[in-house]
């Protein structure tokens, strides 16, 4: 049985996918300081959408690349405990990263005597009402900033099984639910309660399931089989079109009198407001281009992806969780860094390259430990 289950498994790891978590790793650090100058150069200062899509594609990407073959040859239940099992480990990451990210910001509020990072980063509530908040917080209803997508994440996996059995048994039908879902939940505004009363989750899970799903089923070869028009000429043109266009649209956010030269009333209505919560449409599109146009020209077996300029990033991607909730940890202590010692653009270089430094060493260590052999197997036999 174990046997071929292992022959089940997808032979060689893309690479690319652990490129661009990891290059979206070092995103989320950057962008999770608040007024920090190089953040300026992360995907959302470019187009539309940002680091989320990125991970929430990837992750429905693997789901359906990796499990689509064991649902495939009927074991259903055994993809069911695989990723019940994820959603648990996402479940325990989360809970975690809330107790340490509480205590560091409670800590430094106390230590320099600064009540700003309780309120900045919304655990002023939980700091004073510990034993009301704890039990919104273990069934996900209260999260400190910057701790939201991990719960979106343990959500579409809880589904993620039955969302590749209905691919792999009516794809267009699935698809198709996946997609009025979207619409409803972003017509009745439906989403999952949060605290204080009368809010709701800042990634709404209704919304953002059309892309995790959309992610399976290309990770499941659809996408390339059915519709290689895609990758077009055409299909080429229209993406990097697109991202032309957003481009322009996002700097000119930068300068108002530029805003309003290229962006008339009528069409700010069109695009105003957009909206991460429910996953926007023009986000949605302006990522689905970008991945057009990053799996056109970075092709799988590229050599690059070899070199030693991209194994800290790819190493990074390989350990996301844990290099994940590392990162949030590391975003507010290079904030109170730049907040009590200066904030000038040579500090923020510095603490910020430091960060990075942190992040591919804690995933350089990972990686040893996970390949240190487990004997206790072996030595327990007779």
């Amino acid at each position: 049985m174990t046997d071929r289950f292992i022959r089940l498994r997808p032979a060689d790891r893309d690479l690319r996918l652990d490129l661009l978590r990891g290059a979206g790793l070092w995103m989320v650090f950057l962008d999770h300081v608040p007024g920090l100058a190089i953040s300026s150069l992360t995907l959302r200062n470019f187009g539309f959408s940002d680091a989320a899509e990125l991970f929430v594609f990837i992750s429905g990407y693997l789901v359906g690349f990796i499990h689509a073959p064991i649902v495939r040859s009927g074991h259903f239940l055994s993809t069911l405990k695989r990723l019940w099992m994820r959603a648990g480990q996402l479940y325990v990451a989360h809970i975690l990263l809330f107790l340490l990210f509480t205590a560091q910001v409670a800590r430094t509020a106390r230590r320099f005597d600064n009540p700003m990072y309780k309120d900045e980063f919304n655990i002023h509530a939980f700091l004073s009402d510990p034993d009301i908040l704890i039990g919104h917080a273990l069934t996900l209803r209260y999260r400190p900033v910057n701790l939201d997508i991990l719960p979106l994440y343990i959500v579409l996996i809880l589904a993620s099984p039955f969302i590749v059995s209905g691919l792999l048994r009516r794809p267009l039908l699935t698809m198709l639910g996946s997609f009025a879902l979207y619409v409803l939940a972003r017509w009745y505004n439906w989403n999952l309660p949060s605290y204080p009363e009368g809010k709701s989750w800042y990634f709404n899970p209704f919304c953002w399931q059309l892309l995790f799903v959309f992610g399976a089923w290309c990770g499941m070869g659809r996408l390339a089989s059915r519709f290689p028009i895609v990758w077009s000429k055409t299909g080429l043109t229209l993406a990097a079109a697109w991202l032309l266009f957003s481009l322009v649209i996002v700097l000119s956010w930068q300068a108002p009198t530029l805003e309003a030269l290229l962006v008339p009333e009528w069409m700010a209505g069109a695009l105003y407001p957009i909206d991460k919560t429910n996953l926007d449409m023009l986000r949605l599109t302006h990522f689905l281009a970008l991945a057009v146009l990053t799996s056109f020209f970075i092709p799988r077996h590229l050599k690059a992806l070899n070199s030693a300029w991209c194994y800290p990033i790819i190493l990074c991607g390989r350990h996301s969780l844990a290099i994940f909730c590392y990162s949030i940890l590391l975003s507010f202590s290079t904030h109170w860094l730049l907040t009590q010692y200066g904030g000038g653009v040579l500090q923020q270089l510095i603490v910020c390259a430091g960060g990075i430094l942190l992040l591919v060493a804690a995933a350089w260590l990972l990686e040893r430990v996970s390949r240190i052999p487990d004997l206790s197997a072996d030595e327990s036999r007779p």
